[in-house]
């Protein structure tokens, strides 16, 4: 039972967070099911074909970071899902900082305007990200740091696709 259990979390998790990468239009965690839960969600795993585990068996994951899947329209998520792509597609590196990282892009491939509202929307679905954008080197380097509370960059490298070391 174990084992089959241990597979089943494999697949629901992949299945749940598949779900959200379609909702969201960028991978997320979770969103609050209650909105009295504040900014704390617990995700919970259930079986394919309408079954779920006993409750003593149901994993819990407790994270003050989420994704807040109503916090864009429709059309707003189909543009932050046109940038999403364009973001981890354009950049030319990527930066370890103490709270989080830095993702560096070229004007050619990314502009400051699309970096700037990127940023909005993301901040509206995941309001425990800090940004910094920073134009240097004249012009020619464009910077997006993201950073958060102690816990964050787990998050941030799971969801911007940063490569493991």
């Amino acid at each position: 039972m174990k084992g089959n259990f241990s597979s089943l979390l494999r697949k629901s998790a992949s299945t749940i967070l598949g779900g959200l990468i379609a909702s969201c239009g960028t991978p997320a965690f979770a969103a609050p099911a209650n909105p009295g839960m504040g900014k704390t969600m617990a995700i919970t795993m259930q079986q394919s074909a309408g079954q779920t585990p006993p409750a003593a068996q149901a994993p819990t994951t407790q994270s003050k970071f989420y994704c807040n899947l109503k916090a864009l329209n429709p059309e707003e998520r189909a543009r932050h899902k046109k940038l999403s792509e364009k973001l981890i597609a354009a950049r030319t590196a990527i930066v370890e900082a103490d709270k989080g990282y830095e993702f560096q892009f070229t004007p050619a491939t990314m502009t400051l305007a699309e970096l700037a509202e990127w940023s909005v929307a993301v901040s509206k679905c995941c309001p425990f990200l800090d940004f910094h954008l920073h134009l240097e080197n004249e012009g020619q380097l464009l910077c997006l740091r993201l950073t958060g509370a102690p816990g964050v960059k787990p998050f941030i490298r799971a969801e911007f696709q940063v490569p493991a070391k």
